[in-house]
């Protein structure tokens, strides 16, 4: 029997490619410009965060501006390799008589949530589609057309805006190239919560208990990470937990890191990061649903929550201390402590105290006044 995937790649493709759309701003002369300014940024922005936080990354990045239709691509690929436990066990369940309407649905469903996303990403360091052939792992991508809108839409100076988000995403490249361990940490949380998925349908039926229950306690059912986590067993739960734990870590020190390294470089950061915050809060009901049942949403709170867990620990005991995040995975926030920082500063003061961290003499981080 030939194994077919349970999701229909081509289809996805072409509903999100269907949604994303085009926007004629971006074949004008200003999307020109956007390679060489994510050329000559990129780099500018990695020295400032090396300097910023002390974390030093794996050689210099690749800027690649893309379009939307890329930026679906790209993530497909990723999405093949991400589920690729999972659609391996179920590919040999595809031969019944409705396995084509089956993948074609579920096509429908990853391409729109692509197809949705797709026209609100600025920016994207991609860990999981890295070294594939034709995307080098150093590779940190700009969403030209959604670049461009935000540009128009809200007459931000493009030099400084621009430097603002390579800042963003570059910390990330900085997280996990330079701290030796953080790549294969991360592998092993994907490969825990997705390799022992089960695709029995009566996870389902448990799925949508758990929903039902959320819904009585009045709580958004999607709120601590989409479907999958309404799906995952004990396990994946407490992988998840983990995984958001670090996600959030991560996306914080990605915010803050744009605003404390830019500070003496980019006057308008204050305006971006309120303007953009709003916009996350501003989604239209459709956007807000595909983000939800992703996951998306959890991750946009996740800037928010890693922003006041670095805010509070920093307040409590200094950069110094904060900085140990680093140093082993076993010092790394859980989610319940990114929610209680106090709680995890008690836990790491029950650790030897560790080696000294490169950027611990930082001076501690006053958010800017908007």
């Amino acid at each position: 029997m030939n194994r077919l995937e349970p999701i229909d790649w081509t289809v996805a493709a072409k509903v999100a490619s269907r949604l994303a759309g085009s926007d004629p701003f971006a074949s004008s002369y200003h999307g020109a410009s956007l390679v060489a300014d994510f050329a000559e940024l990129t780099p500018r922005a990695e020295a400032l965060v090396t300097t910023s936080t002390g974390l030093v990354p794996d050689g210099p990045a690749n800027a690649r501006v893309v379009n939307r239709p890329e930026w679906i691509q790209n993530n497909i690929r990723s999405f093949q390799r991400m589920l690729r436990p999972i659609t391996d066990r179920m590919g040999g369940d595809m031969g019944g008589l409705w396995a084509p309407a089956a993948r074609m649905a579920a096509g429908v469903e990853v391409g729109t949530i692509l197809g949705v996303l797709s026209k609100r990403v600025l920016g994207q360091y991609d860990l999981i589609g890295a070294g594939d052939e034709d995307k080098p792992q150093d590779e940190v991508a700009y969403v030209g057309p959604n670049v461009l809108a935000i540009e128009k839409r809200f007459a931000f100076p493009p030099q400084e805006f621009r430097l603002w988000l390579a800042l963003h995403e570059v910390t990330h490249r900085a997280q996990f190239t330079g701290v030796p361990w953080m790549r294969g940490y991360f592998t092993t949380l994907t490969n825990r919560t997705l390799g022992s998925a089960d695709p029995d349908p009566r996870r389902f039926l448990i799925a949508l208990k758990r929903t039902v229950d959320a819904v009585r306690a009045g709580r958004n059912p999607f709120d601590d990470g989409g479907l999958l986590a309404l799906l995952a067993d004990d396990d994946q739960r407490d992988a998840l937990d983990r995984m958001g734990g670090l996600m959030s870590l991560l996306e914080g020190h990605g915010d803050i890191t744009m605003d404390r390294a830019g500070i003496d470089h980019i006057p308008s950061a204050g305006r971006f990061s309120a303007t953009l915050r709003q916009r996350r809060q501003q989604s239209k009901p459709l956007i807000k649903l595909v983000q939800q049942v992703s996951g998306f949403e959890a991750k946009l709170r996740q800037y928010e929550e890693g922003e006041r867990f670095i805010e509070a620990v920093e307040a409590q005991r200094g950069v110094a201390f904060l900085d140990r995040v680093w140093v082993s995975p076993d010092r790394l926030p859980s989610l319940a402590e990114i929610r209680n920082p106090s709680a995890w500063v008690t836990r790491l003061d029950l650790f030897d105290a560790p080696a000294e961290v490169a950027g611990s003499r930082r001076r501690p981080w006053r958010r800017p006044v908007r």
